[in-house]
């Protein structure tokens, strides 16, 4: 698919098909994700595949009971590791960082004609005791992958001279 296309595609997606992902396809996705830049090439993500359908289950419960999580063949929970880099003098670069990432691993799903959403409404301490995750790393996103159940609603955007400024802040 070629580059504006993916992005014109890339879809929030909570039903999917029941159709399993290829290997080969998934760790492409994910071979995008570990190409993503990183402060300092610090690379602070690691990712958790899950296809274990109970498993999937108490991840959805723990996403506030968003169940449509469990229908995905796929649940990637993206964890960011501690890292010294800062960004701005205020805040460590961990959750930027794991963002590219993610986003990256978002746009090649869609190139691969893989529906995904971006989760952020989730319980960090239970996902973390389920998956075994270390204290001092933190859950970023839950990321249901899977063929989408429909395609071609459009989601309203802002426009551009609504987003962007020239030169300085303006209202």
């Amino acid at each position: 698919m070629e580059f504006y296309t993916v992005i014109e595609e890339r879809r929030s997606v909570r039903s999917f098909r029941v159709d399993p992902i290829p290997d080969d396809v998934l760790l492409r996705i994910l071979e995008a994700a570990r190409k993503a830049p990183s402060a300092n090439n610090f690379q602070p993500w690691k990712f958790i595949v899950v296809k274990d359908e109970e498993k999937k289950r108490k991840i959805a419960d723990f996403c506030m009971g968003q169940n449509f999580i469990a229908e995905a063949p796929v649940v990637i929970v993206a964890c960011g590791l501690p890292t010294p880099s800062r960004i701005g003098g205020y805040t460590t670069s961990m959750l930027v960082d794991v963002a590219i990432a993610v986003e990256h691993l978002i746009l090649a799903a869609t190139n691969e004609g893989l529906g995904t959403c971006w989760i952020g409404a989730f319980d960090n301490i239970k996902l973390k005791r389920l998956l075994g995750i270390p204290d001092e790393i933190q859950v970023v996103a839950v990321i249901p992958v899977g063929y989408p159940l429909r395609k071609g609603w459009k989601t309203p955007r802002k426009e551009l001279e609504e987003i962007v400024c020239f030169e300085k802040y303006e209202d």
